[in-house]
């Protein structure tokens, strides 16, 4: 084999080797990033376990109670609220999430208006691109994401709701199951589908001013709650994705360095096995 060749197989290797070590890195960054994105999540969901206990409670132990958060419309106005990743190198993940939302949208066409309320970079640019109706965008917050940050993606699905400019709301999220499984789902959030809590002999609480207006002021919270819970958890199952997607990654750029070294080591091998024959044949002329 020709030496151009040869040196044409090392600049590859080089190559595979510098490629294998962005991959190692950004799998040890997902690594990191899962571990406090999933400690987020935990830590902030008893709380808003504990309000969605007490709308049960509320609507259980008070009969012919009445919420314009839990009123069922006729949906003429969707609104989707999808969360995607900010980057890409995630295996499906961003993909997964979006496909089951144009699934839904296709789905509502010539019957239901439609809005978006896109989060994260990819979420924006995909339906932005299409034309899509977006209610409101937040690219790049899911990482760094507060409780207020929440609660002014909450205030723009609230407002038009209760001033019955959309009837209906649905989120598109992705839930961690593992660190090897991440599901794509959708969820209704509004209007509430509260289940009755369990009965309990117990005496009833009294709720001030009224058990309705406790209700109603617990909604907003809860709905912060949700949106919080989702981008955390749709962020800790982007980086696991990513996680899965850089192992694999490093794992190919491993095999094929091991391929490229054999090539190598072969045309190495021909190279000074051609170069002994030569000086043979070279020497036996000379005799």
């Amino acid at each position: 084999m020709a030496t151009g060749n040869m040196k044409d197989i090392k600049r590859r290797i080089k190559s595979v080797e510098s490629t294998m070590q962005i991959t190692k890195a950004m799998e040890l960054v997902a690594s990191s990033k899962l571990r406090k994105a999933k400690e987020k999540a935990d830590n902030a969901r008893p709380y808003f376990n504990a309000l969605y206990d007490t709308m049960c409670e509320i609507q259980s132990e008070n009969p012919g109670f009445f919420s314009q958060y839990t009123k069922k419309r006729e949906a003429k106005t969707v609104l989707l609220v999808v969360i995607a990743g900010d980057r890409g190198l995630a295996g499906g993940f961003n993909s997964n999430v979006l496909k089951l939302a144009q699934a839904r949208i296709n789905e509502l066409e010539g019957k239901a208006a439609v809005k978006i309320l896109a989060i994260g970079k990819k979420s924006v640019e995909y339906f932005t691109k299409r034309g899509y109706d977006l209610l409101a965008s937040y690219p790049n917050v899911a990482e760094g994401i507060k409780i207020h940050h929440a609660a002014d993606i909450s205030d723009n699905i609230m407002n038009p709701f209760v001033k019955g400019e959309i009837d209906r709301v649905e989120l598109f999220r992705t839930e961690y199951v593992s660190p090897l499984v991440q599901q794509a789902e959708s969820l209704a959030i509004l209007p509430l589908d509260i289940q009755p809590g369990e009965t309990k002999t117990r005496e009833l609480p009294i709720y001030e001013p009224s058990p309705a207006e406790v209700f109603d002021a617990i909604v907003p919270k809860y709905i912060t709650g949700i949106i919080f819970c989702a981008v955390v958890d749709s962020f800790a199952s982007e980086q696991a994705a990513r996680r899965t997607a850089m192992e694999s990654a490093t794992d190919n750029a491993s095999e094929m360095i091991s391929g490229l070294s054999l090539i190598y080591n072969r045309a190495r091998q021909a190279s000074i096995t051609q170069e002994i024959t030569e000086i043979v044949g070279g020497a036996s002329a000379q005799d």
